[in-house]
């Protein structure tokens, strides 16, 4: 199954996330928060998101899902760091709606391409 990261600057926003997007899925997904910093302060955290991505795979890839810039940043410098071979895509997407779309895919078997697909698939959607 594929796996989903999400990256934010906050501890309790990453959490929030990653509970709406597990009611959505059920027990069965490889999805992890990681948010803020270890001592709880705000940012991201390369060293925790390279520990996420790590926790997160299972063989089929990871997709994250990050906040802000910086958020971005740090999550492309886990990915450098990264010493096994596994397949990272950050999505341009949404982070909350990204997230549950994602979740959703991952959750039916979805590929790593069909589930970063799904989560930016979520920058159309109209709130009207």
């Amino acid at each position: 199954m594929v796996g989903i990261l999400i990256v934010s600057h906050s501890k309790k926003a990453a959490e929030g996330i990653f509970e709406l997007a597990a009611q959505m899925v059920g027990e069965d997904h490889r999805m992890i928060a990681v948010g803020g910093m270890e001592d709880g302060s705000i940012g991201t955290d390369a060293m925790r998101i390279l520990q996420g991505i790590l926790d997160a795979n299972d063989g089929d890839g990871v997709a994250i899902l990050a906040d802000l810039g910086s958020g971005v940043l740090s999550s492309e410098t886990a990915i450098d760091l990264l010493e096994e071979d596994i397949e990272v895509v950050i999505a341009d997407a949404p982070i909350l709606e990204g997230a549950i779309g994602a979740a959703v895919q991952a959750s039916i078997g979805g590929t790593l391409a069909e589930v970063v697909e799904a989560a930016e698939q979520a920058k159309q959607l109209s709130k009207k």
